[in-house]
């Protein structure tokens, strides 16, 4: 594009700018003639959901409560164990099938080392299935 520079003398000069009208004309129909054609925004998600009747609820599964006392006594289900007979009930847990669920649930002043040892002797054991309760009594007030 160029500039018109009159002298002024009033001579009818020919103008040299470009005609910006009719590009704009042209852009603004295919501007909406893109918008027109474009497709609806589906915003559904397809989910192949199942059918018929759900399958039985599972069996709950055995639970065993082992506790450490804070002198480090330890009791199976109530009953106060020795580490022998602890390590005993293990390998016969180890054994079923399902295996149950045991729930170690230590005192707030029982040394670490005896909550370390219950979890070593589950562990070599076979107990696969274990956690600890009672967490809550461990956070700061």
């Amino acid at each position: 594009m160029s500039m018109n520079m009159s002298s002024g003398s009033g001579d009818a000069e020919p103008m040299m700018e470009m005609n910006m009208t009719p590009m704009i004309d042209v852009m603004l129909v295919l501007i909406i003639m893109f918008i027109t054609t474009l497709p609806i925004a589906n915003n559904a998600v397809n989910l192949n959901m199942p059918t018929g009747n759900p399958p039985p609820n599972p069996v709950p599964p055995v639970v065993v409560k082992v506790d450490v006392d804070f002198d480090g006594t330890m009791s199976w289900n109530g009953e106060v164990v020795n580490r022998t007979q602890l390590e005993e009930r293990f390998v016969a847990a180890a054994a079923t099938n399902p295996q149950p669920e045991v729930q170690l649930q230590p005192n707030k002043l029982v040394p670490y080392k005896n909550v370390a040892a219950v979890l070593a002797a589950a562990q070599s054991r076979g107990i696969t299935k274990m956690g600890i309760i009672g967490n809550e009594q461990f956070m700061p007030k």
